[in-house]
């Protein structure tokens, strides 16, 4: 399994050697013939690799012969990656000249010359090393196979289902009755706990939303609980996840105390349904301390505990635990026709619905696989694909293992190549993980794993056709909207099967990791703290091992305490991991950034937010050509921003926490690639910047918690689509009020003292305006007329701005006539208009 991207990787290397880009950079450092030599090796090679991977299970000699190109591979991206950033560099050196003096270059490795013979070199044993690789294939009589061989016909289709989803539950009715009468029932205990023991898969965690959900249910109880637990039952971080969902705040930075006396005072004499999802450990100490901090709650409270464990449900379970068995073959089969056919089609194939019938047989009720299985045929029509699934050798396993990985690994195996390295990515992030689209989209960006095909698309837009492509295969669950992001969810078992194919690839280590593998390119940290840690000296050990020098990326699985990323830790992540793309330092305790960081020629994401001692930025890091993600949001002690961030010419988001008063000398107005502009907690910010302005790409900014008043230059933002302003003052003057960005579709505003005035000059200039939320603006008392000239508009939210939520009641408010037009109305959080438009 953990070779079975390899194709990808191939894939990849195949396409930057085809790009408009990297041909440019062969043109300028003169080295066609070695890259055209590399290239056909290459693609002779990848012709017989599907054959390859298929085979590898049988054959170790294949497998180690695999392990030997993927490393050769993941070589030549590094060099290709390098090659491409020098030629950036040179494109920016050109434009705004150089930084270091023209005669210590002429003897650095920027130096033309001397970095054409370093490139060519390395390409020259990437070459030799392929070429022995390609005469060794030959022991293994592997055949050629074009990509779509064995895949069967897709059809090009979109579910009929409903993006955001509900919940998909068949065949629990008596179930979901049971539970609820036993939470319904009058108790003697104070605190009594329901168990639902299954296999993985079986449904356990949808079954208890769906219980939570029951309109009876919520009316019984006055607060609604649900968490997660980890795998040792950390009882620190359950209890912080229990306090995030009543309180929707992260207390990630507080001690064990502090968080035990939040959540006594969160639940104290309130009745409360919590539901602890998804437990394993069965350590009784902790769960009667977890225990003894719910008593405080009020008579009647109840707890659902979902596990796969009967002894787990025996330790916690105060009632006889609900034993979820599989479905019926009846309630299956409705599963699987609503994911594996098109539920316009009238009639339903009967060859495919026979072929069916048999693998929901096989899926002995588990509705995790009847709804991977329907979602692995959903694009598929040809009989003789639907038997292969059938008659795969891997049902075996689930017959006589009760193991359910393999066949989830079936949705894995038919994947799109570009989706296979994505989805091994999960493996990075913590069990129990509620994704957010545009994190997980950031992460594929830096590592290259995106790639559009046509102009037309966003490289962010195509992220998230990822994600959707990944959901429509039933490997992410529980999508839902929250503005321009997608938060979804990942069943565990699939975590698991992420784990397993990511396996050389990515790797969680702890603050204390002695040593990883070579092959390892991806980390996450999985510790947050110091704690039970002895002799740290700044520097995970590993870290300072030369094998560390292959990572691509590192990544934090929680927000960090303070004291855990030292100057040192940053010092060493920067001086040994030198092709790293994708860099986590936020919670730091550094004040300054090293000047070294400019070695970082291929980085693509730097997260500094929360540093709260940062002081001051390198110069050196204006070089970082590559850069397309930057983070300094809350870094409040950090002073001016260097004053050549123009160079940053790749970076397409940018979040600033800042002392300084005019950023007009940072150069952050030439930034023409810049897409997301943020600034928060910027109590001193007056001026961004004055004259000139190229932000024509900008399509959001976002100004928070700014004092202000705030210059802001309309009539450049010809881009801008979105501006979200919360407890700012802005300067507003007569002719940025006139220059109104036309083409903005969304305005947020909270608690803002100028609203009205906004409101007024947008009437004038935006006529793409599709969304206005108002959020907490006391001040505003009606909504102005003019409001009736933005014919775009599809949705007014209003929420706690005092008496305006009455005026703008449809039919009876005051302001109803002015808002008529508009299909989807929300007053306080609750939809009183909701229409098509």
């Amino acid at each position: 399994m953990a070779e079975s991207f390899l194709f990808s990787v191939a894939q990849g290397v195949l396409g930057k050697i085809a790009s408009p880009a990297f041909k440019e950079a062969v043109a300028i450092y003169s080295i066609k013939d070695q890259i055209h030599e590399l290239e056909n090796t290459l693609a002779a090679i990848t012709a017989v690799l599907l054959d390859a991977e298929e085979q590898q299970a049988k054959n170790r000699s294949l497998q180690l012969w695999l392990g030997r190109l993927r490393d050769v591979l993941y070589d030549a991206e590094d060099v290709l990656d390098e090659l491409e950033c020098e030629t950036l560099r040179k494109r920016v050196i050109s434009r705004y000249g150089g930084v270091k003096e023209k005669v210590h270059r002429f003897f650095s490795l920027s130096n033309p010359v001397i970095l054409r013979a370093k490139i060519s070199h390395k390409i020259k044993e990437i070459r030799e090393t392929l070429s022995k690789i390609f005469i060794d294939k030959n022991q293994f009589g592997l055949n050629l196979r074009s990509v779509d061989s064995g895949m069967g016909h897709s059809r090009s289709r979109e579910m009929t289902h409903s993006f955001i989803n509900k919940l998909d539950i068949v065949g629990r009715d008596v179930d979901k009755q049971k539970i609820i009468e036993i939470l319904m029932r009058p108790d003697h205990k104070n605190l009594s706990v329901v168990p639902i023991v299954g296999i993985g898969g079986m449904g356990k965690t949808a079954l208890a939303k769906s219980i939570c959900n029951d309109d009876g249910v919520k009316a019984q109880f006055e607060l609604l609980l649900w968490a997660c637990v980890p795998e040792d039952f950390d009882l620190e971080k359950t209890i912080e996840r229990i306090i995030k969902d009543a309180n929707s705040q992260s207390l990630s930075n507080l001690d064990i105390q502090p968080l035990q006396t939040i959540l006594r005072n969160t639940i104290k004499d309130k009745k409360f349904l919590l539901v602890l999802d998804d437990v394993w450990s069965n350590d009784r100490s902790r769960w009667e301390e977890l225990k003894s901090l719910l008593s405080e709650g009020a008579h009647g409270s109840k707890i659902i505990v979902t596990t796969r464990s009967s002894e787990v449900a025996s330790m916690m379970g105060t009632h006889p635990m609900h034993n979820l068995k599989g479905l019926s073959h009846e309630d299956s089969m409705t599963l699987f026709k609503k994911w594996a056919f098109d539920q316009k089609e009238k009639q339903l194939c009967p060859d495919l619905l026979d072929i069916g019938n048999d693998i929901v047989k096989k899926c002995q009720g588990v509705p995790l696989l009847v709804k991977t299985m329907g979602s692995l045929l959903y694009t598929k029509d040809e009989e003789w694909y639907w038997a292969h699934i059938r008659d795969s050798e891997i049902w075996k396993l689930v017959e006589q293992k009760k193991d359910v990985l393999p066949v989830l690994k079936l949705s894995y195996d038919h994947l799109p190549f570009h989706l296979k390295r994505c989805f091994a990515t999960f493996s990075l992030f913590p069990r129990g993980e509620v994704f957010r689209s545009n994190v997980l989209i950031m992460l594929w960006m830096s590592l290259g794993l995106i790639s559009s095909s046509t102009k037309k698309l966003e490289s962010e837009d195509v992220g998230v056709d990822y994600i959707k492509a990944l959901w429509k295969r039933s490997l992410i669950q529980e999508v839902e909207e929250s503005g321009s992001f997608l938060n979804f969810e990942m069943h565990d078992l699939v975590h698991s099967l992420a784990m397993i194919v990511a396996q050389d690839d990515c790797y969680v280590v702890g603050l204390d990791t002695v040593e990883i593998s070579e092959r390892v390119r991806y980390i996450s940290f999985s510790t947050d703290s110091l704690e039970g840690i002895s002799n740290f000296d700044g520097v995970p050990p590993f870290l300072r091992k030369p094998t560390s020098k292959r990572l691509h990326a590192i990544t934090f699985q929680f927000n960090l305490d303070d004291g855990v990323i030292t100057r040192e830790f940053v010092g060493t992540c920067i001086s040994k991991c030198t092709h790293l793309r994708y860099l986590e330092l936020e919670f730091g305790s550094f004040e300054e950034l090293p000047s070294s960081i400019c070695n970082l020629k291929q980085l693509r994401l730097l997260f500094l937010g929360n540093n709260k001692r940062l002081k001051k930025l390198p110069d050196s890091i204006c070089e970082l050509q590559s850069l397309l993600y930057l983070y300094l949001n809350e870094c409040s002690e950090l002073g001016d921003l260097p004053k050549k961030m123009k160079r940053l010419v790749s970076l397409r988001r940018l979040s600033i926490t800042t002392k300084q008063m005019s950023l007009q000398e940072s150069g952050i107005q030439y930034l023409e690639n810049l897409e997301f502009l943020g600034f928060r907690n910027c109590q001193n910010l007056r001026v961004l910047f004055e004259s000139a302005c190229r932000l024509t790409c900008l399509r959001e900014l976002t100004i928070s918690n700014c004092a202000g008043p705030i210059s802001l230059p309309f009539v450049e933002l010809i881009s801008l689509e979105s501006l979200l302003i919360i407890n700012c003052k802005l300067k507003l003057t007569q002719d940025n009020k006139s220059k109104f960005p036309s083409n903005l579709r969304m305005l947020s505003i909270s608690k803002f003292e100028q609203v009205m005035e906004l409101l007024q000059c947008i009437n004038e200039t935006a006529y793409a305006l599709e969304v206005i939320r108002l959020i907490r603006c006391s001040n505003l008392s009606s909504i102005p007329q003019e409001i009736q000239s933005l014919t775009a508009l599809k949705e007014l939210c209003i929420e706690y701005c005092g008496e305006l939520s009455e005026r703008c009641q449809p039919t009876i408010g005051k302001d109803g006539p002015n808002i008529a037009h508009i299909p989807q109305i929300e007053l306080d959080l609750e939809r009183v208009q909701w229409m098509e438009d």
